[in-house]
């Protein structure tokens, strides 16, 4: 069943590469589109679709995090998305 989920990342996940992390482990995991975005306040927002199995494989991966970061929190965002940023592209995970 198709989903979608728009997470919100905390931690030490800028500046060392996380955004370009989640587009290979997206790719690694397969059947996600969406995109990952750097806010304002230090933290990484994922916004993806796809099969549950897939989300939640990357949900996951979210939690553990790239070599170099430290997550201290994901949370699920419900219902708030700035309209600066692009809708999803049916087949692309891409840094934005």
């Amino acid at each position: 069943m198709k989903k979608e989920v728009f997470i919100k990342i905390k931690g030490r996940v800028q500046g060392i590469g996380f955004r370009r992390w989640a587009v290979e482990k997206a790719k690694e995991i397969g059947g996600i589109s969406g995109w990952v975005h750097n806010e304002s306040d230090g933290s990484v927002e994922i916004l993806m679709s796809g099969e549950e199995e897939c989300l939640d494989r990357m949900i996951l991966a979210c939690q553990k995090g790239s070599m170099f970061s430290r997550v201290d929190k994901v949370e699920f965002v419900v219902g708030r998305r700035s309209s600066f940023l692009p809708p999803i592209e049916a087949g692309v995970f891409k840094r934005v």
